[in-house]
């Protein structure tokens, strides 16, 4: 068993991939087009109709006595969330490339990723029919730009033409000298014998190519043709031999993670699941997420390209789960282990107001919005309650698009969307204090709260941030139900700041605490007017906590980008002042073998879909820009100020009449 994952830049051919790999495993009868819409694993309409990949499917094939489940990820960055989720659950992974176009900026984030949590990547040229592809050129482009420990696996002939055709090498002398080159570099006694002049069997350099394939240190590269099959079979015998098996233990505890949920045709929820250990069958109840359980009324497992029932899956294996109704992408399924979450992109910087065309459809909005939400936990929802609206974080506005025309389709909503702008976030820039007691006359609460906020440390450069909240009082100075909900109410409350941005990275410490114990009238009437509730405690922690970071002030930071530009070096005095409207900071420039300029540099994500758009024509088409999130900085110049959604604990009198009218 093998669960593996295609990943490229988008149009690299993913795709057209997968179909062919289906097709030569005789898991289909027939390839599929993108262009026709009729692939296996774009199944949404959307995908098929736009031509691209938006939601990671997952299909199944047998190469020689190797299952593979092969999953298939969007290449856009748009929805870059798919793939985050997918890595979690690979043995291993293609990473697609074409041979016309070469390295491009998504293909370099993505082989950064995969090399930096170790997962064994086999590399495939792609398009080699196309007219302008290249081989040498493209191996010394992987070799410089992704990672050196690069082996084409075999030559190409007729590159360019509907004839082009690739050939494994097979013990030649030049192949085996390169395999010693790269794979010396990690084992010392391969470089002692290559050094003493020894005779290194094929079949040694065969095995140990395999194992640092496994290890993620070597990247054997292929080419081939996913419209013409050329190179493919050799692709699958690489898969085979370089990749390694699923571990996994089926007897012992069950461990596995959820990377994918969707609804089924009842509108019942379907888990997609990976084990790591353990077994599940139906009727199994499952803890997940730490503190929620379910149990399992259907399994089905991916067999020959299709979903089939089965009564129990075991470790290794991808399965999709019935009957978790409360089970959410990202659970951990048993103990967490390896399956626990992990993130490995930036959180989305982008958030648009969505708003129905038909005023009627407010509440059915945000019912289809909190169902895509779940599907997709990176699509963040924020309701505004005063204004009756709802917000969603975004990656970039094709996924804005992908939303609205999701909407129409599956929910029949018609929507518009606002302008989108930068979420920023707020940070303590000094500490600051407050406290209310019980009994006192600006008190109006049963309950003594006191609050202490101020700045983490070393969080600079962090793409998802954290609040810490610790206790100066003895744990038993409250009930553990109040001491929860004043940390709920915390973690709450910070969703929006002195300016309205959501506060992170800043420690609260509770630094007071009191109640009135439960007491009843003659007959055991409880009297809550002579007793702490946590409705106290609830209402009482924003008033508190907002004077305490007002004590402290805060600061308006917003997400920076770093970028690397490589342009021809005509259009570098065109680039540079379009660069500096942007808000842009080169740092440093370089200048390639072919004459091209590389620059580096610091950019507000606010100004990056700006540069995009400018570049080909500041450039001739020819620039290609790489970005990736890099730090929050301070904002320079007018403070973005966000609306504030709900009550507003920064005037005390309207937030009073606001818990009056709650309550």
């Amino acid at each position: 068993m093998l669960n593996l994952g295609i990943l490229a830049h988008v149009d690299a051919g993913k795709t057209s991939l997968t179909e062919r790999l289906l097709y030569a495993a005789g898991a289909i009868d027939e390839v599929g087009s993108v262009d026709d819409g009729n692939t296996q694993t774009d199944s949404l309409a959307l995908e098929r109709r736009r031509g691209i990949t938006i939601k990671s499917a997952v299909v199944s094939f047998a190469v020689g006595g190797t299952t593979v489940n092969l999953i298939d990820t969007p290449g856009h960055p748009d929805f870059i969330a798919e793939v985050e989720r997918v890595l979690n659950v690979l043995d291993g992974a293609v990473l697609v490339v074409s041979a016309v176009e070469g390295v491009q900026a998504q293909t370099r984030v993505l082989m950064r990723t995969l090399r930096r949590l170790g997962i064994p990547t086999l590399v495939f040229v792609n398009k080699i029919d196309r007219r302008g592809a290249r081989q040498d050129g493209i191996v010394r482009e992987l070799a410089d730009k992704l990672t050196p420990s690069v082996v084409a696996m075999g030559a190409t002939a007729g590159l360019g033409t509907g004839a082009a055709s690739f050939t494994p090498f097979d013990g030649a002398p030049a192949f085996a000298s390169r395999l010693v080159d790269v794979l010396a570099e990690q084992d010392d006694g391969l470089l002692a014998a290559y050094v003493a002049g020894e005779e290194i069997p094929y079949a040694r350099l065969r095995a140990e190519l395999a194992a640092q394939t496994g290890q993620a240190l070597a990247h054997p590269v292929f080419f081939g043709s996913a419209i013409t099959g050329a190179g493919v079979d050799a692709l699958m015998a690489g898969i085979e031999e370089l990749l390694p098996a699923a571990q996994g233990d089926p007897a012992g505890p069950v461990s596995g993670t959820v990377f994918k949920v969707e609804r089924g045709q009842a509108g019942e929820k379907i888990a997609y699941a990976r084990l790591f250990s353990g077994t599940v069958s139906t009727r199994d109840r499952l803890t997940f997420g730490g503190d929620r359980e379910g149990k399992v009324t259907g399994i089905s497992v991916f067999d020959g390209g299709a979903a089939a029932r089965c009564p129990s899956v075991g470790a290794g294996r991808i399965a999709r789960l019935w009957g978790l109704a409360d089970v959410r992408i990202g659970d951990a399924i048993g103990l967490p282990g390896k399956a626990g979450p992990q993130e490995h992109f930036a959180p989305p910087s982008l958030e648009t107001v969505v708003v129905p065309r038909r005023p009627a459809d407010r509440g059915a909005l945000h019912l289809a919005l909190a169902q895509l939400a779940e599907q997709d936990p990176l699509i963040g929802l924020r309701q505004d309650d005063l204004r009756q609206e709802v917000s969603v974080s975004l990656y970039g506005e094709v996924q804005k698009e992908v939303i609205q025309a999701t909407l129409l389709d599956d929910f029949g909503l018609d929507v518009a969307f606002r302008e989108t702008t930068t979420i920023c976030v707020e940070r303590p820039i000094g500490t600051g204090e407050a406290f209310e007691l019980i009994g006192t006359d600006s008190n109006p609460f049963l309950a003594t709260v006191g609050l202490r906020v101020e700045p983490a440390q070393g969080v600079e450069r962090r793409a998802t941030m954290s609040t810490e909240f610790r206790l100066e009082v003895e744990l038993g100075s409250l009930p553990y139900s109040f001491m929860r909900t004043i940390e709920e109410t915390v973690r709450e409350t910070l969703r929006q700041g002195l300016h309205g941005w959501q506060v992170e990275d800043c420690v609260v410490t509770l630094t007071h605490s009191g109640y009135w114990a439960r007491q009843s009238h003659m007959g055991g009437v409880f009297d809550k007017s002579m007793s702490s509730t946590a409705g106290d405690f609830r209402n009482l922690t924003p008033l508190v906590l907002m004077a305490a970071l007002r004590r402290a002030g805060t600061r308006v930071f917003e997400p920076a980008h770093r970028f690397r530009l490589e342009l021809p070096a005509d259009t570098l005095g065109s680039v540079l002042p379009a660069l500096a409207r942007l808000g842009a900071v080169p740092r440093t420039r370089t200048v390639g073998p072919a004459g091209e300029v590389g620059v580096e540099g610091e950019i507000p994500a606010a100004s990056v879909h700006e540069l995009e758009q400018r570049l080909p024509g500041l450039t001739r088409g020819e620039g290609v820009l790489e970005c990736a999130f890099d730090r929050y900085q301070p904002v320079r110049g007018p403070i973005p100020e966000r609306p504030r959604t709900d009550h507003n604990p920064l005037n005390r009198k309207e937030y009073l009449l606001h818990v009056v009218r709650r309550v």
